[in-house]
């Protein structure tokens, strides 16, 4: 971004209240730029801060960003169950902004969104399918395992159950390195 096309910065009365360690990415007011403001979404290096709600919402919590030209619209995810090793999740209800004056918010959405994703897999499961995805969430060490159950899934069938917990276990496997005691140390000899 060059000297004269950058962002007048976030006013100080439309600054979330950011933890110690957050820093502000990028900004947009929302509404329609004509003396309308709906408030003003600031994304985060831990996440989006959306007019109307109180607490950020983490990039592992956004199941979807949709950008169209004009509107952002984010479909947070809404836990269901935790189960051994996992959370389920549901689409929460969509929410869109009118965003006149853009800037990177879009940009710094998409690329947070899917910079959380570490693994993502569907998987059909008895009566259904759904979605496993391991997130990276700042702060944790390791990753946090969810599943979405794609509409019409018995989510509560123990065949259902069983078989995610069994998807779930063999993921983790397949994207955990090996420890240093797993390595087979070669020696040579002259």
């Amino acid at each position: 971004m060059g000297l004269f096309n950058r962002r007048p910065k976030l006013p100080s009365a439309d600054r979330p209240p950011l933890a110690a360690d957050e820093r502000v990415l990028a900004w947009a007011a929302a509404g329609t730029g004509e003396g309308g403001n709906d408030g003003v979404l600031v994304a985060s290096n831990r996440g989006l801060w959306l007019p109307g709600r109180v607490d950020r919402l983490g990039w592992h919590d956004i199941l979807k960003a949709v950008w169209s030209g004009r509107e952002l619209t984010v479909t947070p995810a809404e836990p269901v169950a935790e189960r051994d090793g996992y959370l389920v999740v549901a689409d929460g209800l969509p929410e869109t902004y009118l965003l006149v004056d853009p800037g990177d918010l879009p940009h710094q959405v998409r690329a947070r969104v899917t910079g959380s994703v570490a693994y993502t897999s569907h998987h059909e499961v008895p009566g259904g399918s759904g979605r496993i995805a391991a997130r990276r969430v700042p702060g944790v060490d390791g990753l946090t395992w969810t599943v979405r159950y794609d509409p019409g899934t018995p989510t509560d069938d123990q065949a259902v159950t069983d078989e995610t917990a069994r998807l779930v276990a063999a993921a983790r496997a397949a994207t955990t390195p090996p420890t240093p005691d797993t390595y087979t140390l070669r020696t040579s000899t002259s």
